[in-house]
């Protein structure tokens, strides 16, 4: 589910994936909220006019923070002209009450602000959209839909809009079912505008935690929900819907055709760019990123749960959530073994972190395993990482793990002064640092103290878990943007360091020399990590004209870190391929199967690769 809490709104142009669709299908797209409306109002009139006098029932449902009201109101305009009457029911009417909700899952959220000073943690919600419903209420609804269903004379059309509308048990009473899809990234700008506020809430909490409710309640069940419409075919219309006056109307057969034909190429998402106090501007120039940007921290390029793909469709662009995508297309994606093992949760993580001439590191920080999560959380798994160094300027330093000198009792009294009393804290003496050149691969289990310097981009991968479970242990006694002091997490992060992964084990362990995994004439494949405390495996392809490889039934994703401009492209139907261009990130699906790697300019080419490393279904969550 997503987590982010302030994506910078812009919209990156340049990622649009562009598969060959049918003109039947690419004709079939309506764009534009009154479009849409006027076409879906002609659709549902004539299912009136052969209803006999019946009623028709719609649904809308949608993703957290789904708005249907400019969708209502062009519909009742539509159906003024035609002289149907159209009635709306507001589904929430049905939710328990305010209090009662509150009662379920604020005691499963952090409040102990000793713990988690921002209130960033709880426990995933376990259940789905029914804990929401009063039982009397559900009851008196479903009653008067069945009425309503039969009942004689003219008929009307009634829209029922609400989030679990849809659900399993109520899916009988509608005529049309309609979901109004939304990105992760719009949602988290309409929660910053004031747009939604979390269910049955009479008052809009703070942003951050609603953003924090979303992740853990909201988000959970608005994916389960959407997961079982689209791999059970039960919806009619599918409407991306993150432009307000841009709604999109797309029937079933054609959003499934869409993203069936997308799955049979290589594809990039569209990323999602975040300020942040330790930012830099290395990625703002390449990717002319706009100059109100005070600088550009993270790149999520394939964060899963945060991204988004879209599609050239004749004259249309669809936008769709990476995460609907999955739910529709994960096995040819990912592989049934993958899916089987992750949920349907695409298991790695990939962004860059940009720091290249910032005003500083990144935090001192760690992560957590996966038994911690679990136990704490309720989560899927473990939050591991890796940094790849893409470039890196003078004095770049990438931070890893303990010194062998390294005093731990006194650096957690450092840390902990540091917090309290605001004393700055001589971290050179305790951890240990590895110098930053690009090429350096280094692999960062969960519980590894560890930073990204001053000065570099990297390319960072980590494991699935959905979630920030990041422990800032030291953050310089930085003020944040709005002038105060950044969050630390000493009593979580004391709880997960792994204090003995000193100097000597890192680099015996989590710092690989490069060995060969297959060569040939003008190319080679090169193993830079891999190790059993993480379940993917961490390559680069040097080459001067192209590269042959075999996704062999598990999905690759490539990084293009040295060179310019390269193309992907399926050796089967050389039609099916992807033009990447220096720093994009493209997922080559699992049932590719063998393709080729072209170099399009003259310099020789690097390639960053990850994939899951084989037997990874028996690694641990």
């Amino acid at each position: 589910m997503s987590f982010m809490y302030n994506p910078f709104p812009y919209d990156d142009p340049r990622a649009v994936n562009r598969p060959e669709l049918k003109k039947e299908t690419t004709d079939k797209i309506i764009t534009g909220t009154v479009a849409s409306a006027k076409k879906l109002a002609g659709i549902l009139a004539e299912k009136l006019a052969s209803a006999a006098g019946k009623n028709i029932i719609v649904a809308f449902d949608g993703y957290t923070s789904a708005d249907w009201t400019r969708m209502l109101n062009c519909l009742s305009h539509a159906f003024v002209t035609k002289g149907i009457e159209m009635e709306q029911t507001d589904f929430s009417e049905v939710y328990k009450s305010e209090e009662e909700i509150h009662a379920m899952i604020d005691p499963t959220l952090e409040w102990d602000k000793d713990i988690d000073p921002t209130l960033l943690f709880g426990h995933v919600f376990q259940g789905d959209y029914n804990a929401l419903f009063d039982a009397e209420k559900l009851k008196d609804f479903a009653g008067r839909m069945d009425s309503a269903k039969k009942a004689s004379g003219k008929g009307k059309i009634i829209i029922v809009y609400g989030y679990g509308c849809l659900e399993k048990g109520l899916r009988r009473l509608y005529d049309v079912k309609c979901y109004f899809d939304v990105t992760p990234k719009e949602t988290t700008l309409r929660i910053h505008r004031g747009q939604f506020k979390n269910y049955a809430d009479k008052t809009a909490r703070p942003v951050n935690q609603i953003i924090r409710h979303c992740y853990y309640f909201e988000y959970i069940i608005a994916v389960k929900l959407r997961g079982e419409l689209l791999r059970n075919h039960i919806l009619d219309y599918y409407i991306p819907s993150d432009n307000l006056d841009g709604m999109q109307l797309l029937d079933r057969e054609t959003a499934e055709d869409i993203m069936n034909n997308l799955i049979k190429y290589p594809f990039r998402c569209k990323p999602v760019y975040l300020e942040g106090i330790w930012g830099g501007s290395y990625v703002m120039k390449l990717r002319n990123l706009p100059e109100t940007m005070r600088n550009c921290a993270w790149v999520f390029d394939l964060i899963p749960m945060e991204v988004s793909v879209v599609v050239e469709a004749g004259n249309a662009k669809v936008e769709i959530p990476f995460s609907t995508f999955i739910q529709q297309e994960g096995v040819p994606m990912m592989g049934e073994t993958c899916v089987k093992k992750y949920g349907g949760y695409f298991p790695i993580r990939f962004n860059y972190d940009d720091s290249y001439h910032s005003t500083g590191n990144m935090s001192i920080q760690c992560h957590s395993g996966a038994k911690f999560n679990i136990d704490n959380f309720d989560e899927f798994g473990r939050q591991d990482e890796s940094y790849y160094v893409v470039a890196s300027g003078h004095h770049a330093k990438t931070f890893l793990g303990f010194r062998d000198d390294a005093d731990i009792p006194q650096f957690f009294k450092d840390i902990e002064q540091a917090d309290k009393n605001h004393k700055a804290v001589d971290y050179m003496k305790y951890v240990n640092y590895e110098e930053s050149k690009p090429g350096l691969q280094v692999m960062i289990p969960a519980g590894t103290i560890h930073s990204s310097g001053r000065n570099q981009v990297v390319l960072e991968i980590g494991s699935l878990t959905i979630g920030s479970y990041t422990y800032k242990l030291y953050d310089y006694l930085r003020l944040d943007f709005d002038g105060k002091q950044r969050p630390i997490h000493t009593k979580l992060g004391e709880k997960n360091l792994v204090t003995d992964r000193r100097t000597e084990w890192v680099r015996n362990n989590i710092v690989q020399k490069p060995r060969i995994a297959r060569s040939g004439e003008g190319w080679a494949e090169y193993i830079i990590g891999e190790h059993d405390l993480l379940y993917f495996t961490l390559r680069r392809l040097e080459f001067e004209k192209s590269i042959k490889d075999d996704t062999e039934g598990k999905f690759h994703v490539l990084s293009l870190v040295d060179g310019e401009h390269i193309r992907i492209r399926s050796v089967k139907d050389p039609s099916k391929y992807f033009d990447a261009e220096y720093m994009d990130i493209v997922i080559v699906p699992a049932d590719m199967g063998e393709y080729v790697i072209e170099n399009l300019g003259k310099e020789p080419i690097c390639v960053h690769k990850t994939m899951l490393k084989d037997g990874f279904e028996n690694e641990p969550r």
